[in-house]
C-alpha cells in the first residue's frame, strides 16, 4: 500500500512539475518574442502564425452619431491576437488563467469612461502631440494613446503594461475619437473663416451704401461717391481729346466770328456825339506815351517828321502815332486789326 502511495504521489509531482515546466517555458517564449525587433524573421514568422483574427461583428462599433459622413465608415475592432491555449499547468490551476476578451458591451462602457475623463480631446500622454488624423488606440485600462507610441513604449520599456496606471496584460483596441473630434476642430474652423469673410464682405457693402452719421466720416462719404460719379462718367465719354480739344477750337473761332460782325456794327454806326466822348474818355486818361513805340504823344518835331508822328485816337478811346498803327497794322495778318491793348476792333480818327 505504501509502494502504491508512493507511486502516485510521485507521478503527481511529476505531472506537476512537467506542467510548470511547460507553462514556464511557454510564457517565456511568449514574452522573448513579443519584446524581440519588429524587424526579425523571428518575430515575422510568429506574427503570421497569430495574425489577429477579422473583428466580429459584436465587437465592431460604427460611428454614425455624426451629421456629415467621411467616405467609409470608420470601424473599431479588438487589435490584440486570439488567445494562446491554456497550458496543463493552468488547466490544473497551478497558474492564472489568461484573462477573457472583454466583450462588446464591456468595450463600449470602458469606452465611455474614457470619453467622460476627456482622453481624446487631450493630447497623447507619451509625445505630447494631439491625436488628429493618426491611428489611436484605446487600452482596457481606459487610456489612449497613438498606436505608433504605445508600440515603441512597449519595445523600450521591455514589458507590456500601460504607461499612466502600470496596468499588465491589458488588452487594445483602435479607435478614431480624435480623428472625429479633429474634423470637428476643422469644420469649425473653416466655417468661421468663411462667415468672418461674408461678415467682412456685408460690412465693406455697408460703408459703401449707407452714410455714416458723423460729420467728419459722412463728408468723406460724399466726397468718396463724386468722386466715383465723375471717374465713371470720365470713363464713359469719349477719350479722344485731340477731336474735343479741336471741337472747342471750332467753337470759339465761331463765337468769335459773331462777336466781331457785332462789334463792326457798332463801330460803323459811330457817329460824331460817340467821337466826342470818346475823345473826352482819352482826355480823362491823361494818356501822354505812345503805348507802341514808348515816345511822347504830343508833336515835338517838324517838316516831314511832323507829318509821321500825327495822332490817331481809336474807337476804344486808345490814342498811337499813325505810324506806329499803321506799322501794328501791317504785322497783323489775320482777320481785321485789333486794338494793341484791349484786343478790340475799332475804328481810327486823326486828332
Amino acid at each position: 500500500m505504501q509502494c502504491a502511495r508512493s507511486k502516485g504521489s510521485d507521478s503527481k509531482f511529476a505531472i506537476t512539475a512537467v506542467a510548470l515546466q511547460d507553462h514556464i517555458s511557454r510564457s517565456l517564449q511568449l514574452h522573448s518574442l513579443s519584446l524581440c525587433d519588429p524587424l526579425s524573421e523571428g518575430y515575422k514568422s510568429s506574427q503570421r502564425k497569430q495574425r489577429p483574427r477579422k473583428p466580429a461583428a459584436n465587437n465592431v462599433v460604427r460611428h454614425q452619431s455624426h451629421h456629415w459622413n467621411h467616405g467609409p465608415e470608420e470601424k473599431e475592432y479588438v487589435l490584440d491576437p486570439s488567445p494562446p491555449p491554456m497550458t496543463l499547468a493552468q488547466k490544473l490551476g497551478l497558474a492564472d488563467a489568461p484573462p477573457a476578451p472583454l466583450t462588446a458591451d464591456e468595450w463600449s462602457r470602458v469606452k465611455s469612461r474614457s470619453v467622460d475623463e476627456g482622453d481624446s480631446s487631450q493630447p497623447c500622454v507619451i509625445c505630447r502631440e494631439e491625436f488628429r488624423l493618426q491611428p489611436q488606440v484605446l487600452l482596457s485600462c481606459s487610456h489612449v494613446f497613438h498606436r505608433v507610441c504605445l508600440q515603441a513604449f512597449e519595445k523600450f520599456s521591455g514589458r507590456k503594461c500601460c504607461p499612466m496606471c502600470r496596468k499588465e496584460q491589458y488588452q487594445t483596441r483602435v479607435i478614431h475619437d480624435g480623428a472625429h473630434l479633429y474634423r470637428e476642430k476643422c469644420a469649425v474652423r473653416i466655417q468661421a473663416c468663411w462667415r468672418g469673410y461674408v461678415v467682412r464682405e456685408w460690412y465693406r457693402q455697408v460703408r459703401k451704401t449707407v452714410p455714416p452719421k458723423d460729420k467728419g466720416l459722412r463728408r468723406k462719404f460724399f466726397e468718396r461717391k463724386f468722386q466715383e460719379l465723375s471717374d465713371s462718367f470720365v470713363r464713359s465719354c469719349d477719350t479722344n481729346v485731340e477731336e474735343f480739344l479741336s471741337a472747342i477750337d471750332c467753337e470759339l473761332a465761331s463765337s468769335r466770328s459773331v462777336f466781331r460782325q457785332l462789334e463792326e456794327q457798332h463801330i460803323s454806326e459811330t457817329k460824331q456825339e460817340d467821337w466826342e466822348k470818346i475823345q473826352e474818355k482819352a482826355a480823362r486818361q491823361e494818356a501822354r506815351d505812345c503805348p507802341i513805340c514808348l515816345t511822347p504823344l504830343c508833336a515835338g518835331t517838324r517838316g516831314a517828321e511832323e507829318g509821321r508822328r500825327r495822332v490817331l485816337l481809336l474807337s476804344c478811346s486808345h490814342l498811337f502815332h499813325l505810324c506806329c498803327l499803321e506799322a501794328f497794322e501791317s504785322f497783323c495778318l489775320e482777320g481785321p486789326p485789333v486794338c494793341p491793348l484791349c484786343r478790340s476792333l475799332y475804328r481810327k480818327r486823326l486828332v
